[in-house]
Parts: C-alpha cells; sequence; structure tokens
C-alpha cells in the first residue's frame, strides 16, 4: 500500500530518530548524550517528537485528519528498519506462541456494528471511533560482543540482536508535560470535526535497552522466522511439491527414451531391408522440420531476451542460496538481479543473432537493435508509467528522477553495448548446421486431432510447469504485497531447476506428439507451449488479488496489475526460452542418429 510522506510527521520525524540510535552494525551509548531519548526504567515521561493540529472547517485540514483515518482503516502499517533489520510487533498467538510481525500499525478502528476490540489493547473498544497510536515504546536488545570471541565494546555499547516496539494510544492532554504512564487512549471519532473544533495529535516515544548474551548477532534474525507460523507448512508443501514433480519428470522421461529408442531402431530396420516400406510418423517430415518460421526476426530476439533472463535468475539465486542476498540486505535481491542482467547483454546478442542467422535472415543490424530495445524497453515503460503513478499519489516509494536517470545510463551505456558486441560475435559464426536438408517445396500437413492442434497443445503444455511452483509463489505474492519475509532461497532454487526440467520434458513430449502427427511448424509451438506458463502465473495473480487482499483503490489496483504484468513477461521470456533450447536440441538429436536418404 501506498504511504503519503507529506501526511503524517511520525514517520519522517521516527525514522531520524531510529537513525540516532544506530551506528553501521552497532551502536554506542555514549554517542546518544545529544538525543533526548528516554529510559522506561528511569524516567516515566516520555519524550515528544512532534505534534499536529487539526481544526475543523479548514479544508486543508480535514483533508490531512480524512487521510489518516482512512489509513487506519485500511490497516495501514509502519515499517522501521534498524541495522538492517526490522522493527518488530510482537504478540502471543492462541496457541500460546509468540508471533512476531516487521510491521505494526497505525491505528484501528472499531466499527459501530462490532463487538471486537483492538488487538492491541481491549480496552480500545469504543465503537465508531479511531485509535491512533502515537506512542511507542521500543525495546532494544543488544550483544555485548565479548563471548562471540571479539574484543568488545568495553560496556559502553554493543551489536543490535533486535528492536521490537509496542504501539500505544495516549491522549495527552498537556503536550508540555508529557507522561508516558497514561492509560487513557487518544479516540477520535469517525465524523469530521465541528467548525473551529481542535485536535492536537501528539507523538511520543520512551526506549529501553536490554543486554542479551544469549543471543549470538549472527542468529539474531531466528525470533522473527521461527515466530511465523506458516513456516512449517511451507517445508511440508515444498517437499511434496518436489516429490511429485520429480515423480512425473521420471515417468516423462522414462516414456520418451522407451519410445525413441523404438521409433529409431524401427526406422534404421526399414532402411537396411530389402523391402523397404513407405515412411511413416515423425521421420516422413525430415525435410521440412528445420524451414525457418514466420516471424522469426521477433522470435529470435525473444529468446536473446529470454537467455539473459534465464541466466539473471539462475546466478542470482545462486548467490541467494550461498547467503550473499540475504533479507539482512536490503535491497541486494533487486541489486543483483539489475545488475546481472545489464551485463549479460553480451549472451543475449549472441543467441539472437545465431538463431536469426539459422533461419537465414539478413538484417543483422535491425536485430541487434530489437534485441537490445523491446523486451528491456517494455520493462522499463511499464515500470516508468507505474512511477508516474505513485509520484501522482506522492508516494514515498516512488522512484526519484536521478535513479530513472541512473538506469537509462546503465541500459544505453552497458547493456545496449554489450548486445552489440554478442551479436557480433553471432554474425561472424557460421549458421547452424542442420542434420538433414530442407526440401523447396513445404509438405502439407494433413488433418488434426483436437490434442494435436496448436492451441490445445499449448494450453496443456503450461499445466505441469505450473504445478511445481503455484507452492512457492503464494509465499513470493504474500512477501511481496502482504509484508511477509521470505527467505528460503535453497528451496527456492531447487523449484527452479525443477522448472527448467519440467518445462524442458513437457515441451519435448508435446513437440515430438506434433511430428508424428506430421505437424512440422515446431519452432514457435515450442516457445509458446511452456511460455503458456506465464497466463497461468497471471490467472493466479488475480486470484490471490481477489482473495487475499483488500485493496480497493484505483492506484494500488494499478500498481498491482502493472506490477504483475513485469513479471508475467518476464517469466513468459524464461519459459518459452527452455522449452524452445530444449525442443532444439532434442529434434537436431533425433534427426541426426536416424539415416535419410
Amino acid at each position: 500500500m501506498m504511504i503519503r510522506s507529506t501526511e503524517i510527521c511520525s514517520v519522517g520525524v521516527w525514522l531520524l530518530l531510529i537513525s540516532y540510535i544506530q551506528y553501521g552494525s552497532a551502536f554506542y551509548l555514549p554517542g546518544l548524550a545529544p538525543v533526548n531519548y528516554c529510559r522506561k526504567a528511569e524516567s516515566t515521561n516520555a519524550c515528544k517528537v512532534c505534534s499536529k493540529n487539526y481544526t475543523g472547517g479548514e479544508v486543508q485540514s480535514d483533508r490531512r485528519l480524512m487521510v489518516l483515518k482512512k489509513g487506519i482503516s485500511l490497516n495501514y502499517q509502519h515499517h522501521w528498519i534498524v541495522d538492517n533489520m526490522p522493527v518488530t510487533w510482537c504478540y502471543p498467538l492462541d496457541n500460546d506462541k509468540q508471533y512476531c510481525s516487521t510491521g505494526f500499525p497505525m491505528g484501528c478502528f472499531v466499527h459501530s456494528d462490532s463487538d471486537e476490540a483492538c488487538l492491541v489493547n481491549p480496552n480500545y473498544n469504543r465503537r465508531g471511533f479511531y485509535y491512533i497510536f502515537n506512542h511507542m515504546d521500543l525495546r532494544i536488545t543488544y550483544h555485548s560482543g565479548q563471548p562471540e570471541g571479539k574484543v568488545g565494546f568495553r560496556g559502553n555499547g554493543g551489536r543490535i540482536i533486535s528492536v521490537k516496539v509496542t504501539p500505544r494510544s495516549i491522549n495527552h492532554l498537556n503536550s508540555l508535560k508529557i507522561d508516558c504512564d497514561n492509560t487513557d487512549p487518544l479516540a477520535i471519532k469517525s465524523n469530521t470535526l465541528g467548525r473551529g473544533e481542535r485536535l492536537s495529535i501528539v507523538y511520543t516515544y520512551s526506549v529501553l535497552f536490554n543486554m542479551d548474551n544469549s543471543v549470538k548477532w549472527s542468529s539474531r534474525w531466528d525470533y522473527i522466522l521461527e515466530s511465523m507460523p506458516h513456516t512449517n507448512i511451507q517445508w511440508f508443501s515444498i517437499l511434496n511439491s518436489l516429490i511429485i514433480v520429480l515423480f512425473l519428470s521420471g515417468m516423462v522421461a522414462m516414456i520418451m527414451l522407451r519410445t525413441l529408442h523404438k521409433d529409431i531402431a524401427r526406422y534404421n530396420q526399414m532402411d537396411n531391408g530389402e523391402d523397404a516400406q513407405e515412411e511413416f510418423g515423425w521421420k516422413l517430415v525430415h525435410g521440412d522440420v528445420f524451414r525457418p518460421p514466420r516471424k522469426g526476426m521477433l522470435l529470435s530476439v525473444f529468446l536473446g531476451s529470454g537467455v539473459q533472463v534465464t541466466f539473471m535468475t539462475l546466478i542470482t539465486l545462486g548467490f541467494a542460496c550461498l547467503g550473499f542476498l540475504s533479507p539482512a540486505n536490503r535491497g541486494a535481491l533487486m541489486t543483483c538481479a539489475m545488475i546481472l542482467f545489464v551485463s549479460l547483454g553480451t549472451p543475449a546478442g549472441y543467441v539472437s543473432a545465431r538463431i536469426y542467422k539459422s533461419f537465414g535472415g539478413v538484417k543483422w543490424k535491425s536485430n541487434v537493435v530489437l534485441t537490445s530495445l523491446v523486451c528491456p524497453g517494455v520493462v522499463f515503460c511499464l515500470f516508468f508509467v507505474m512511477n508516474l503513478v505513485l509520484w501522482h499519489e506522492s508516494s514515498s516509494g516512488a522512484v526519484p528522477f536521478s535513479t530513472l536517470i541512473a538506469l537509462l545510463g546503465l541500459w544505453f551505456g552497458v547493456s545496449v553495448p554489450l548486445t552489440f558486441v554478442g551479436a557480433y560475435l553471432g554474425f561472424r559464426k557460421r549458421a547452424l548446421e542442420h542434420p538433414v536438408r530442407t526440401n523447396q517445396i513445404p509438405r502439407q500437413i494433413p488433418d488434426q486431432s483436437i490434442y494435436t492442434q496448436p492451441v490445445p497443445g499449448i494450453i496443456m503444455g503450461g499445466v505441469l510447469p505450473f504445478g511445481c511452483i503455484f507452492i512457492q509463489l503464494f509465499f513470493i505474492l504474500s512477501s511481496i504485497w502482504s509484508n511477509q519475509m521470505y527467505y528460503m532461497f535453497g528451496f527456492l532454487f531447487l523449484v527452479f531447476l525443477i522448472l527448467i526440467i519440467t518445462c524442458s520434458e513437457t515441451t519435448v513430449l508435446l513437440c515430438y506428439f506434433h511430428l508424428c502427427a506430421e505437424d512440422y511448424h515446431w519452432w514457435w509451438r515450442s516457445f509458446l507451449t511452456s511460455g503458456f506458463t506465464a497466463v497461468y502465473l497471471f490467472i493466479y495473480c488475480c486470484h490471490y488479488f481477489f482473495t487475499k487482499l483488500s485493496i480497493k483503490d484505483g492506484s494500488s489496483m494499478f500498481l498491482y496489475f502493472g506490477y504483475t504484468c513485469i513479471m508475467v513477461f518476464l517469466f513468459f521470456l524464461l519459459t518459452g526460452t527452455i522449452g524452445f533450447i530444449a525442443c532444439f536440441f532434442f529434434i537436431r538429436k533425433i534427426y541426426s542418429v536416424v539415416k535419410v536418404d
């Protein structure tokens, strides 16, 4: 959800407060002297951050108060970061376990027709009132560093291992004298303020430092990950999906190998016999199977960008599995993916040029320009349009204009030249030599049955690959849109490898059936068969939007489906390229081992 940075004073000022109490990966108590922080054990008074005043009848004031109430009713949350670690809000569950959320709400609203009180405090139960959480009790737990074999900080500080917050609502009657022990909450009526009526909200905080040497600094994320209720479910679901997909993949591979072995043995036996029979099946179309497809330029461009996306994903997940891109390194995953995508322009240009040259294409300039501009341009244009929406909404999540210029610099200054280098190397190579010659006159394709026609085959081809990712997809979408932590990159890497195997085997199997039906139009079909998995991905994202999210704002809906389109498009390139490459090598292999006159 979008947070307007100009509406709530507490967001920016409280973040400045957090920046004072951290210094790199450690903090120092003497350095806190200039900051007016409060220790709850020493003082009953909280420290004032700022105050906001609202006056009824003033258009600007009424609008800001309405935005504040809307954020509370939509369950907008604060997300604070200390030492690259989220500030957590921990509360007990019904099973006597503790759940730690990486965000905490701005406040709560008690509906007029509801008997339920706020989760934070059952005393916040007045119907039809908003309770703004304007006071934060921060509990910072630190490790002195000495038991870990380090020199330590000589009693002056330590390494932060957890920062927990307890949000409260306090009605500060006097902003000059603040009492954090006050239990009277600040209840704001749902109606608008009357003309001339004033409302003052004072934001305060208190800090308590607690030393705990029993938890190592390297294990400081454990209490967050272990408290997540879906952890055990995710392990079971991933293992279950892994076993099922491996079993299905083994069956497909076994059927393909046995069937192909019999076909090749039968064809070679017929060629050696004295009474040769008429050719049939996939051998019959050997003179047309390598005929260049229509729209070969577009296919080669998609394949070049698909190779770029595939290697980017593979290397990024590899780094994540090794721990270089852990959740502690905020933004490292996206930064690594962006740098890899830009740096992999050479393989994209090389593959696109080699495939296009094998189609007999001669417009090499158009090929290299389209490879370097089309697919990255689609992603950048979608991102730019969504960023315009964020700018219009005055959202703090909008990317600055200078960052967009830097992205354009990386695109045109690094990626495009590397793509030209790869295309130059690819066009210098000789065209791919196919194992059989192509006839001058194309063979007529016989009437096909329903399951061998292009559209049903493409639709069926994406089912099995999607089946091996939809469980992981739920947790990935939850980490993006529902403020959940995603950290099981090892399982994600395994699922990605299974996705590669499943896309390859499914595409090869369907391609073999089509060739047996004497349909040699396999170029685009092999790309679209596995690429159709992206359509199922889009359908699942729509299902997740309507069943798991409560987004009613038009701008937020546009952003959700905009980012979903980017993800679906990149996934389409990835899966389509995997299926095409597998089918390409499969067809070259089977026609190279069969004797053809």
